[in-house]
């Protein structure tokens, strides 16, 4: 099928735009010297992610053991994943592992880890564990020089389990729009993840892996000095927060949303089309930036963004587009006619589709299934 054959709302994947998201990414890590695991949860998609894998990954990055048996089962064995465990996950966690998955999962409370090595003893098996730490307060996490970070790696290595590593996220800098800044804030977090692992190591705690990461530091690190890999996941699809903070063009955003007009309000200037909440997800992550997109870009059906209009308003069905020019609004935008949006945030947008298709540069599509769920 090509664009005008699809049904509406749909998840469009320009192929060629998420290869060049991927080349872009996996070259910037070859040249700092480091290896890359790819955090899925954008996606959740197999086929994306064997692009990835093919382009130079090593592992990847979940935040669901949804995830992590969906990827297993599609042939990846090298899983981290990235949310901190809890008691009642350690069975089906363990059961992934007897399958043969190299699952590593997190922990940042003493509790946490009192739990894994209980169940360790229990089952009489063990995970490798990596410690999660904060180094820019932007949710989870232990400080670097925190004295409970040493408190927990000696109570996990004395019941048997294998520190791994250490990780984080510097997710305050979605927050920023400077590349200076987003330069200052990467080195925050190399610096401060691999305090973590020196301190560790020192205390006599193995510590192999230093995993740092988020879109905007991987691509503003000036050096990675002590760091082994980066996790990163929004910049195989791109989105408008991240052309706010200055690390992507509109152009380079992969992920669009292909919408039907299915109405006209002339005396309001506005069109309505078949892409509401439902179809954008209700995610305003733009709102508080440098430019509000209100909830998404309009583009053309090639994918050219399209002047004097803004995507204003989303009900569950309906998405509001507003027009300059009120006099053109039935001639521009016929019912029936088919435009392409860009996402807030691809992760959000992405989550409300049971498939994509991925869009090649002969206007063919094929489809790529998607799963849901944790």
């Amino acid at each position: 099928m090509n664009l005008e054959q699809l049904d509406t709302p749909a998840a469009i994947i320009d192929i060629a735009r998420m290869q060049h998201n991927i080349d872009r990414m996996q070259t910037r890590m070859n040249a700092l010297g480091v290896t890359f695991r790819p955090h899925v949860k954008t996606t959740k998609c197999a086929d994306v992610v064997r692009a990835q894998i093919a382009a130079g990954a090593r592992g990847i990055t979940v935040s669901t053991l949804k995830e992590a048996e969906e990827f297993f089962a599609a042939g990846v064995t090298d899983i981290l994943y990235a949310v901190g465990m809890v008691p009642a996950k350690l069975p089906r966690a363990m059961a992934l592992k007897k399958k043969g998955c190299d699952l590593k999962i997190v922990v940042d409370n003493m509790a946490a880890a009192s739990a894994i090595v209980e169940y360790g003893k229990h089952v009489n098996d063990t995970f490798e564990v990596w410690l999660e730490i904060d180094t820019d307060g932007h949710r989870s996490g232990l400080a670097p020089d925190d004295d409970a970070l040493i408190a927990i790696g000696h109570v996990l290595q004395q019941g048997g389990i294998e520190v791994g590593g250490v990780m984080t996220h510097a997710g305050s800098s979605y927050e920023l729009n400077d590349h200076e800044a987003l330069a200052v804030l990467a080195e925050q977090e190399r610096a401060g993840c691999v305090r973590a692992a020196e301190r560790l190591r020192a205390a006599g705690i193995a510590c192999r892996t230093v995993s740092v990461g988020s879109t905007p530091t991987a691509l503003a690190a000036q050096h990675l000095e002590g760091v082994t890999e980066v996790r990163a996941g929004v910049y195989v699809m791109f989105d408008l927060v991240m052309a706010n903070v200055g690390v992507c063009d509109s152009s380079d955003i992969a992920l669009s949303v292909l919408t039907s007009v299915i109405g006209h309000q002339p005396e309001k200037g506005w069109v309505i089309v078949d892409a509401g909440w439902m179809a954008m997800s209700r995610d305003r992550g733009t709102s508080k930036q440098t430019r509000d997109y209100g909830y998404g870009l309009a583009c053309a059906l090639d994918g050219a963004p399209l002047e004097g209009c803004e995507l204003v308003g989303a009900n569950q069905e309906h998405g509001i587009l507003a027009v300059d020019n009120r006099d053109e609004l039935a001639v521009r935008f016929p019912i029936g006619v088919k435009l392409r949006i860009l996402p807030n945030h691809a992760c959000a947008t992405g989550a409300q589709y049971p498939e994509y298709h991925g869009l090649s540069s002969d206007g063919s599509t094929v489809a790529w299934p998607r799963f849901h769920g944790w």
